[in-house]
This record gives C-alpha cells, sequence and structure tokens, in this order.
C-alpha cells in the first residue's frame, strides 16, 4: 500500500540522491579529460551503498519499507544514473574517442559489479 510516508521517503531521498550527484559532477567533472568522474563516482558510490543495503535487508528484515524506500528507491535513484553515463558515452564516441568511451564503458560496468559485492560483502560482517 502506498502511504504519504511512502511518497515523501522516495522524493526527499531522491532530491537529496539528485544534489549530491550534481556536486559530485561540479567537483569531479572537470578533474581530468578521460571520462566524467563525477558520474563516476556516484555510480560507485550508489553500487557499493546498494550493495551494503541488500546485505542489511537480508540480514535485518524488519527494516522499516519508508527507511528502504529512502535510500535505495530515493536517494540511490537520485545518486546513479544510467541515462548521464549513457549520454556521456555517447559524447565521447561522437567526438571519436572510442578509447575513452569504451574504457569508460568497461571501468563504470566492472567498478560497479565490484563495489555491489564489496557492499553486499561488508553489510553480511556488520550485520
Amino acid at each position: 500500500m502506498i502511504t504519504v510516508t511512502h511518497l515523501l521517503a522516495v522524493g526527499i531521498g531522491a532530491a537529496l540522491g539528485a544534489v549530491c550527484r550534481w556536486l559530485l559532477g561540479l567537483w569531479l567533472n572537470h578533474a581530468g579529460a578521460f571520462v566524467p568522474w563525477g558520474t563516476l563516482a556516484a555510480n560507485y558510490i550508489g553500487a557499493y551503498v546498494i550493495g551494503v543495503a541488500i546485505a542489511l535487508v537480508l540480514q535485518m528484515p524488519s527494516v522499516p519499507e519508508w527507511l528502504r524506500l529512502f535510500l535505495v528507491t530515493g536517494f540511490l535513484g537520485g545518486l546513479t544514473t544510467f541515462s548521464t553515463f549513457s549520454a556521456e558515452t555517447f559524447g565521447l564516441l561522437q567526438r571519436g574517442d572510442l578509447w575513452q568511451a569504451f574504457s569508460y564503458i568497461f571501468i563504470s560496468v566492472l567498478g560497479a559489479l565490484a563495489l555491489t559485492a564489496l557492499g553486499v560483502y561488508t553489510g553480511q560482517r556488520l550485520f
């Protein structure tokens, strides 16, 4: 059942996640021309935190639904973004930066998978 609490949890979490992603982009995207570091950092952080969240929910099924909605659906949904990743990769391809584009795809996917696994491992040890 959808409640006002659930709607607020998702909305507030998404707003905070989006602001964090924007700030990471402002801070890191100009750090080097190789890849958009802010987006990569946001996706890596999100991959790790969702791993911890998976472990938390598996170990503690009594975690309130509003908290899961706030963190996973809201905050991580706002923080991470496949559409930005796709647009940035497309931009690299349009400029003819094939090496950079495919390197970005590789480190994004491999890094996110590794950090999700690390997050699950961490969460299992903590909870």
